[in-house]
């Protein structure tokens, strides 16, 4: 079992960190770090530099968005690079070329940097909202995504993952609240092909009700020209406790004779 603890805040006593055996950190942007930094890495540098320096056998490791990672190709390539293009919604670690400073520093003080998915970051935001009530950006929750999808080896470990931010657009946190759900099993998307008859959307809804799942939307379309004019598609969002339950209604209606044509979990 491991003892995670989340570190967030701009101002944090430095010995906050002695009794961790792992410190997990976003690979942040921070002009201004150093006079000649003008990259990524300012954060994890300076927190690194800080706590190899006095307890060097705490373990500091790095995170970067998988559609941008910099610092992370730099350091597992052992040549510092830019990318080409840097794609993610963690718009503070949106970095094409790491500080060559802070290179140098996170190549001799960082562990290991690890990469995130959007929808693994997605998660942790919404996980840090629910059992934490922290908002944090994408480029602040990068650290609890890489501990929640087991990226780094916590097991047993006491952790810190440092919150680093909380600066995330609204109608982005709409979008990132709904992936999130998607995720975690809380939300699914199903599309049936059926007859298009009297009494088959009641014998879907029964089906759902029997697995505890409820109906939040409908959406029945008759117009695709891939399918008979006496057929049509019956797209589904349901309300979920897990995938598990996503799995028992798609068995569920699979036994009642129902086609299941796509559905995301």
């Amino acid at each position: 079992m491991s003892s995670v603890n989340f570190f967030r805040g701009n101002v944090r006593p430095l010995d906050s960190f002695f009794h961790m055996c792992l410190v997990v950190c976003p690979m942040l942007f921070l002009a201004g770090f150093v006079d000649s930094v003008a990259g990524g890495g300012g954060l994890i540098s300076g927190i690194a530099f800080a706590i190899k320096t006095l307890r060097p056998e705490v373990k500091v490791y790095g995170v970067q968005a998988e559609g941008a990672p910099s610092m992370y190709r730099s350091l597992h390539e052992h040549k510092y690079q830019t990318l080409k293009a840097a794609s993610t919604f963690a718009d503070g670690i949106q970095v094409k070329t790491p500080g060559e400073l802070t290179y140098q520093l996170c190549e001799q003080y960082v562990d290991d940097i690890v990469t995130v998915t959007e929808d693994e970051t997605a998660a942790a935001i919404l996980s840090l909202m629910e059992n934490q009530k922290l908002v944090a950006e994408g480029a602040g929750a990068v650290p609890v995504a890489a501990v929640l999808f087991h990226k780094l080896p916590v097991e047993g470990k006491k952790v810190a993952c440092v919150i680093s931010g909380g600066n995330i657009d609204v109608n982005i946190l709409n979008r990132v609240i709904t992936r999130g759900l998607v995720m975690s099993g809380r939300k699914a998307n199903l599309t049936i092909a059926l007859e298009d008859k009297p009494g088959q959307l009641k014998k879907v809804a029964e089906v759902v009700s029997r697995c505890g799942s409820n109906v939040v939307s409908v959406q029945h379309d008759g117009s695709d020209p891939n399918m008979p004019i006496s057929s049509c598609f019956l797209k589904l969002t349901l309300e979920t406790r897990d995938a598990a339950q996503i799995e028992q209604i798609r068995t569920e209606l699979t036994k009642a004779g129902f086609q299941l044509v796509s559905e995301r979990v």
